[in-house]
């Protein structure tokens, strides 16, 4: 703690214990200014300007220390210097003097509010940051909040001084009239509860309402300009139109029909989308396949001298496609007809707010209107226009399932997820595999040592991992593709047979009228909390709208966009990405949820960590497999789990219980204390929460105990 606050710490001390040690307080009652009101009035009349001074300055004073008297000394205004006065200085004192209070608040315990519960204040800063002066306009406005406790409690947050100063001097005056108004009569007031009548009351809840009209009218009028222009139906005939069938949409047009609202789905290609088509489901089959056959590469780790598989690469690409067959009637059109979804495989675009216009495959054109729409076109591969490309050819996350012959040569171009997965997986299946990236390491949003442990597997297995190369040109020389690419200021040349382009995937926005209705979308449809678009009854959700680009997330905010498509304005809730899990499947597995090393460092969160080597695992040692670690980000002192990452053998199960956990405020001394089966990989999760129990023993308490057993033993 610095200096300067250790000093405003003692004066405020010092100010408080004087108060009450002299008992200043009794200056402050009714009574007491009844007993001398006529003293005090013939004081002002000979000294005005100085009784005004004294006033106001005793006013702020009581008030910026949050103490006792407030109401008292309004009343004591209306009564000494009359309606006018009284208000103009109890407006400006009060205000000053709350102020000043909300100013100590922030100095001296602000920064510590925010290091020691940032994340669970994050959704309270948004709010405040948007809409901070309606928030306290409609607190200043009801009397049950005591003021002096709205002063502390704003200083803790974001909200500018400029603006906390404006919005109290208008929140606090209508009743300042109203208290200074009564002080007029105090001759006829006995105590301060003369003036709680119900009426008044009455008065300052209607004060209290005014605001939250005030926002319903705003919200009306800012909605009906957006809308202006457009002729809504009479009536609807469907509650949800759903665009695009992923995640998103799947989930959106389930629970709409899981609620009886008449629903139609729309999907101009596969239900399913890319996680069942081109992403997750191929993916992993994939990659089973493909580990598989490094298990039996590594056979003298498990005993067995020597094991081999004769395998033909397009029956392991059969294989992929039989295992989406078997996913598919999970997605299917019947399976959703069978629900009560009205599924229309074509085009769909919003031609109006209510409106959407629908090609079905067979050309018909249907035109159906809607109480609210959600847009979930997801997302594609993205290819950089790098030159050469074209003229080379390229595969990406959505066209590699198309091969049936493997590249002997393969240059994977990015080292994201995608890229990491299907660069390890093309290795492990024979293809000699290159993979660039421009930035100094794979995985990049991981911490170093992820990146570092990954790329010593991909190294140790053959690959060429090669950072911190950017891809300049593709060529064709002699009949050679080759991939010219820019490292240390010089030119490397890296030839290949076939290229796959992973280098991220950008949403779809064309195409279904969000230019036509000026919504707005540029690497992703802007939405609100509530993921609504320009036009309220107008969601989006999943890829397209972001922020993650996963199917659980997807799926996750298809929750809220459907809901509150389904039942605003009786209910809609804020999209919570609080506890967010992701993994990538490479070998070994890597996964995360809530914050890394490099987050928190970047968020100036403070954190302890807790690391476990999976390297010291029974099972781990027993499976072949003791690699990786656990670390666990905590607030310092305190089992609050902030952050986890798992590298190892199924990470993306072992994150499951820090999942929970972190959902469900349960810390590190509970995983301690709850049984895990062994031998197990989830136990793990336990002996990290070993570590942080260990580094946090009481040691003094530990030495007394040592005394005690050496006392007992005699």
């Amino acid at each position: 703690m610095t200096r300067q606050r250790l000093v405003l710490i003692a004066l405020l001390i010092a100010a408080v214990l004087a108060y009450y040690s002299f008992d200043l307080g009794r200056y402050l009652s009714l009574d007491y200014f009844k007993s001398q009101q006529a003293a005090i009035e013939t004081w002002r009349a000979a000294q005005p300007i100085k009784a005004a001074l004294v006033y106001f300055l005793a006013y702020v004073v009581i008030t910026s220390l949050s103490l006792p008297g407030a109401a008292v000394m309004t009343l004591a205004g209306g009564a000494v210097f009359g309606l006018l006065w009284g208000t103009v200085l109890v407006s400006f004192a009060s205000t000053l003097g709350a102020t000043l209070a909300f100013l100590v608040s922030r100095f001296l315990l602000r920064e510590w509010v925010q290091g020691q519960f940032g994340d669970r204040l994050r959704a309270i800063n948004a709010g405040v940051a948007r809409e901070g002066g309606f928030y306290l306009l409609a607190l200043r406005l009801v009397p049950v909040f005591p003021f002096f406790v709205i002063n502390l409690l704003m200083g803790l947050t974001t909200l500018p001084t400029r603006t906390f100063y404006w919005v109290s001097q208008v929140g606090m005056l209508l009743g300042t009239i109203v208290y200074v108004n009564a002080g007029t009569q105090l001759a006829k007031i006995e105590s301060l509860s003369g003036i709680l009548s119900p009426a008044l009351l009455a008065s300052f809840a209607l004060l209290g309402i005014f605001p939250l009209i005030a926002k319903k009218i705003t919200e009306r009028l800012r909605t009906a300009k957006v809308y202006a222009g457009w002729k809504k139906p009479l009536r609807y005939e469907r509650n949800l139109i759903v665009i695009g069938a992923g995640s998103a949409g799947l989930v959106s047009a389930y629970i709409a029909a899981a609620v009886k609202a008449k629903v139609t789905l729309v999907e101009k290609h596969k239900l399913g989308g890319d996680c069942l088509n081109t992403g997750c489901v191929p993916s992993k089959a994939l990659i089973r396949s493909a580990k598989l056959l490094s298990h039996m590469r590594r056979s003298p780790e498990f005993g067995i001298r020597e094991a081999t598989a004769k395998f033909d690469f397009a029956e392991v690409m059969e294989r992929v496609q039989n295992v989406i067959k078997t996913v598919e009637p999970h997605d299917s059109a019947e399976r959703y007809t069978e629900l009560g979804v009205d599924v229309v495989e074509g085009t769909a675009k919003i031609v109006s707010p209510w409106e959407v216009e629908i090609t079905r495959k067979d050309g018909a054109v249907q035109r159906l209107s809607t109480r609210s729409i959600v847009i979930a076109a997801g997302a594609r591969p993205f290819v950089p226009p790098i030159p050469g490309i074209e003229e080379t050819g390229y595969l990406t996350s959505d066209s590699v399932w198309n091969l049936r012959q493997l590249p002997r040569r393969l240059v994977v171009l990015g080292g994201g997820p995608i890229g990491a997965e299907l660069t390890q997986t093309f290795a492990r299946l024979g293809a000699e595999v290159t993979q660039v990236e421009m930035a100094p390491r794979i995985l990049i949003r991981e911490d170093p040592e992820v990146s570092e442990l990954v790329t010593q597997r991909f190294r140790a297995e053959g690959i060429a991992v090669l950072v911190n190369h950017k891809a300049k040109q593709f060529v064709v020389e002699q009949g050679e593709k080759i991939l010219i690419a820019e490292h240390e200021g010089r030119d490397v040349r890296i030839p290949f047979d076939g290229l796959l382009v992973a280098v991220g995937r950008v949403a779809n926005l064309k195409g279904y009228g969000l230019e036509e209705l000026g919504i707005p979308a540029e690497r992703t449809v802007t939405t609100n909390e509530f993921l609504q678009t320009r036009f309220p009854n107008i969601y989006a959700a999943g890829d397209v709208a972001g922020p993650y680009q996963f199917t659980h997330t997807a799926a996750h905010q298809a929750w809220y966009a459907a809901v509150n498509a389904l039942f605003d304005p009786f209910k809609k809730f804020r999209t919570d990405y609080s506890v967010i899990p992701w993994a990538t499947f490479v070998d070994p597995e890597a996964a995360r949820v809530g914050l890394n090393e490099i987050e928190a460092k970047e968020r100036a969160i403070p954190y302890e960590v807790s690391v476990y080597g999976i390297d010291d695992l029974d099972r781990a040692i027993a499976d072949s497999e003791a690699h990786g670690f656990i670390k666990v980000l905590t607030v310092p002192g305190k089992d609050k789990i902030l952050g986890v990452t798992i590298v190892g053998e199924h990470a993306g199960d072992l994150i499951a219980e820090y999942v929970l956990a972190m959902r469900q405020g349960i810390g590190l001394n509970k995983i301690l204390g709850t049984i895990h089966i062994y031998p197990t990989m989830a136990e793990a999760n336990k002996y990290v929460a070993g570590v942080w129990k260990k580094a946090h023993a009481p040691q003094k308490l530990l030495e007394w105990v040592a005394r005690l057993h050496a006392w007992r033993r005699g």
